[in-house]
């Protein structure tokens, strides 16, 4: 293994999850809820959004970067429910999770597929300039690869010896 693959293989960092939602219907807005559970048919159990390519089955977002976007847009905070991404995690770059599992929390394990790019939506939910703030702040997809039940607080970390 090279130097290079071995540190896309090495995270000491373990995230956290902060928050999640749901929407049960399309165009609705999220619903907050403290737990959830998984499946690698349905993607997030209760969601509109059961993931046919399963490659945006679960949406995670930085809570770093919505600090940021936050500082972007001259506001205090960004609510999660505005972003419409499940899943808010603190602790861990999910960036560098490209093209790798990980875990969160005993069972579930999920795979990033790619960039979770913002909608022109986030102009209104965040208001003017929104779309541009979430540009490269937008998280990512993933696919579930083993499905469980994950809540609030619950640990994220990369898995070693990935595909």
């Amino acid at each position: 293994m090279s130097n290079l693959q071995e540190l896309f293989q090495t995270m000491p960092q373990v995230g956290r999850i902060e928050w999640m939602g749901i929407r049960p219907q399309k165009r609705e807005p999220l619903q907050e809820i403290a737990s959830v559970t998984l499946s690698i048919e349905e993607g997030l159990e209760g969601d509109h959004y059961t993931g046919k390519s399963k490659k945006r089955q679960v949406t995670l977002i930085q809570a770093e970067h919505l600090q940021t976007v936050a500082s972007i847009l001259k506001k205090d905070t960004i609510n999660p429910l505005d972003t419409r991404r499940n899943i808010v995690i603190s602790g861990i770059n999910l960036l560098a999770l490209k093209d790798q599992q990980f875990q969160i929390g005993e069972e579930v394990i999920l795979e990033m597929t790619g960039l979770c790019h913002p909608c022109s939506r986030m102009e209104t939910n965040l208001g003017a300039g929104g779309y541009n703030a979430m540009r490269g702040h937008g998280g990512i997809n993933t696919r579930v690869v083993q499905g469980g039940v994950i809540q609030i607080g619950d640990e994220v970390r990369l898995l070693k010896n990935n595909p």
